[in-house]
């Protein structure tokens, strides 16, 4: 992972992640990262929680396959967002780590 932004709200980060060329939504179409894990990394990260509730938190990866097809995938953050994608994106972030 090369960078961690921090930006007001979801929807800055996801301007500005298409401002950099993250344009494509893996939110639909999730089976391509459960099915490509090995061939994605994480280029950025945003963690947002808001202020006046504790569950409303979430993440926006800012993903980059070898196919090119840069974009975006937003999850909640807390245990009941988890889904095959999102298992498959910690999975990449902790490869990355290595």
């Amino acid at each position: 992972m090369k960078k961690t932004y921090h930006y007001a709200s979801v929807s800055k980060a996801l301007d500005e992640l298409k401002l950099l060329g993250f344009t494509y939504d893996y939110n639909l179409d999730e089976d391509y990262i459960v099915n490509n894990a090995a061939d994605i990394a994480i280029a950025h990260v945003y963690r947002y929680e808001g202020f006046t509730n504790p569950d409303d938190q979430s993440i926006v990866y800012g993903i980059q396959p070898k196919n090119g097809k840069k974009g975006v995938f937003v999850s909640g953050f807390a245990p009941n967002s988890i889904t095959d994608a999102l298992r498959a994106i910690i999975d990449i972030q902790i490869r990355q780590r290595k």
